[in-house]
């Protein structure tokens, strides 16, 4: 073969490698997208609503004493799905992990599955769209990038504290700003842990109230018919103004390394004059 086919065959190649590569590239993401439209195409979503849980309140914890490994790997693998494929209704687990497990199981067997569902969200979005960005950013991003990566826990964990952010944002933000895996991983395990152990004690608590709208949902659907009640279990006093509060002094003290770094480096200057 001649130098000039050479030349030509490599041409070819080339196109081909990189299509390639950007194919198993977004392939995850697609993956994940087509899984997400698959669940509410299927209407699946609409079973993570308390309801669901307190109607098969008992029939669940007798299944929970008999088969306590078992259910807390079937109640992993939901609560991953539900954070990876961004379904509402992370609130709603998070509740009937501490009334059906215990606060003291429901918290650790949550914060690992949160975890583990945003790692894999990190992670596909990263692959996906998240180098991309890196290389094609402007200058603006690019200082974004530089400041959030140098503080990347500090930052994560503020994020992760504050109620003000929504889950799946969080877990989005830090791969387009390129925070390392072990810095993501260590940010929401930690980060997530005050407002689930809330919540999981809070479920845990849940128990007499769920067995006395059970009662009152089975009165009236023998008297009215089962479309024409409501299963209702006021949710609003766990999200206190306390609990918001709490959340945010901790934020606020996760970016107290940040306001010293910056604090220094402001100094450096005249120290150094």
């Amino acid at each position: 073969m001649s130098q000039t086919d050479k030349s030509a065959a490599t041409a070819t190649e080339e196109p081909a490698v990189g299509k390639k590569s950007a194919w198993r590239r977004w392939l995850p993401l697609i993956v994940l997208a087509g899984l997400m439209a698959f669940v509410f195409a299927m209407g699946w979503h609409e079973y993570l609503a308390f309801k669901t849980i307190g109607l098969n309140y008992e029939a669940l914890k007798d299944f929970i004493d008999k088969n306590l490994v078992l259910a807390i790997l079937a109640y992993m693998a939901l609560y991953i799905s539900v954070v990876a494929l961004s379904l509402p209704g992370g609130l709603i687990m998070t509740i009937a992990g501490g009334l059906l497990f215990g606060w003291q199981i429901g918290i650790p067997v949550t914060v690992l599955s949160a975890t583990i569902g945003a790692t894999i969200i990190f992670l596909v979005a990263k692959t996906s769209f998240g180098e991309a960005l890196a290389t094609r950013a402007g200058p603006w991003v690019g200082k974004l990038r530089a400041g959030f990566q140098e503080n990347a826990l500090s930052y994560l964990l503020f994020l992760r504290l504050v109620p003000a952010f929504p889950f799946f944002v969080v877990n989005l933000a830090p791969a387009l700003l390129g925070v390392p895996l072990t810095t993501y991983i260590i940010g929401t395990l930690i980060g997530i842990i005050p407002g689930t152990a809330a919540y999981s004690i809070a479920g845990a608590g849940l128990g007499s109230v769920v067995e006395a709208q059970n009662k009152v949902y089975a009165a009236c659907t023998a008297e009215k018919g089962e479309g024409n009640c409501d299963y209702t279990i006021d949710f609003s006093a766990l999200v206190t103004t306390e609990l918001i509060f709490a959340g945010a002094a901790l934020g606020v003290v996760a970016l107290i390394p940040v306001v010293v770094n910056i604090i220094r480096k402001r100094k450096a200057p005249d120290a150094t004059a």
